[in-house]
């Protein structure tokens, strides 16, 4: 028999982080330290500051593979997840999920000292989180429905809102030494830093990394302006591009839009990370491995002043 479920669930624009008593003076003393990837390799990273350190560390409790760096991953989406983003990405010890519809060549050149570390989704509740990582994954990603270009809830009229998605499966991942994603939901700084505060241990990120230099596609002219499309995976456009069109037993889950042409995704990457050291600096989280235990949340009826829009 259908039931109604009473809680309330929450979204990233529901809620604001309450700021809190810090003794961090500043976000910007810039230091050099010396990381490794998955594969072991070293990198040379600027840690964003000595006060706020955005870099994480983990060891994946079935592989045992380490992973040192900001968790920050673009989406496995063939409009972002390029390798032309991974090599802008890696720079700032920041990875990217490489979209499937590259050749076989390709893929050799790229990703032939990659090791795997086994990731599961998407899923959306604690029970199948603890599933998963008991059945061998390492992290699982959480969201359904929440991405700027996915229509899943349109569509089926299923979905979670997706900070209470996150809160709930990062305590069931966590209690098992497991790791999550936060994927989709996300169109400004602030609510990368509400995913991470929420329990996130990544996030990933589609739209906020549309419309770049480092983007597939062409960039277009359009009324005057320039545009590069993006769309999601389970959209029209991108199963008629890589399966022929959209399968008689199933319905287009996405949609394909226009983005404003940005540039290089340096600019972006720099605006995130400089939104979370601040983030970090208002709550007193002195690391971004902090900010999760500093985050206490507050329901909102506006998110901000919206005079000049």
């Amino acid at each position: 028999m259908p039931r109604v479920d009473a809680d309330l669930k929450l979204d990233f624009k529901d809620v604001l982080l309450r700021p809190k008593r810090s003794s961090l003076k500043s976000r910007s003393e810039n230091s050099v330290e010396i990381l490794s990837d998955f594969s072991g390799n070293s990198l040379l990273s600027l840690r964003g500051n000595k006060l706020v350190d955005l870099m994480r560390s983990f060891t994946f409790r079935n592989s045992k593979q380490s992973y040192t760096g900001i968790p920050i991953i673009v989406a496995n989406m063939d409009t972002v997840g390029t390798f032309e983003m991974a090599e802008v990405m890696t720079k700032h010890s920041m990875f990217t999920a490489i979209h499937k519809h590259y050749s076989l060549e390709d893929w050799k050149l790229f990703a032939a000292n990659h090791p795997e570390c086994l990731e599961a989704g998407n899923v959306v509740t604690g029970e199948m989180v603890e599933e998963l990582i008991l059945s061998g994954a390492d992290i699982i990603k959480v969201g359904i429905g929440p991405g700027s270009v996915c229509t899943t809830r349109i569509k089926t009229g299923v979905g979670y809102p997706q900070l209470s998605a996150v809160i709930e499966c990062a305590d069931s991942a966590h209690g098992l030494k497991g790791h999550i994603i936060s994927d989709g939901g996300c169109s400004c700084p602030g609510d990368v830093a509400k995913a991470f505060g929420a329990g996130a241990d990544f996030v990933m990120l589609g739209g906020m990394f549309a419309g770049h230099d480092q983007c597939a596609g062409e960039i277009m002219e359009k009324n005057g302006r320039k545009v590069k499309l993006f769309y999601g995976m389970s959209s029209g456009t991108a199963m008629k591009k890589h399966s022929g069109g959209v399968a008689e037993y199933r319905a287009s889950e996405g949609k394909t839009v226009e983005v404003p042409y940005r540039g290089d995704v340096e600019n972006t990457i720099l605006d995130i990370l400089g939104g979370l050291r601040s983030t970090c600096t208002y709550v007193g989280a002195a690391k971004l491995k902090e900010l999760s235990r500093r985050t206490t949340f507050i329901r909102v009826t506006q998110q901000h002043n919206q005079v000049f829009l």
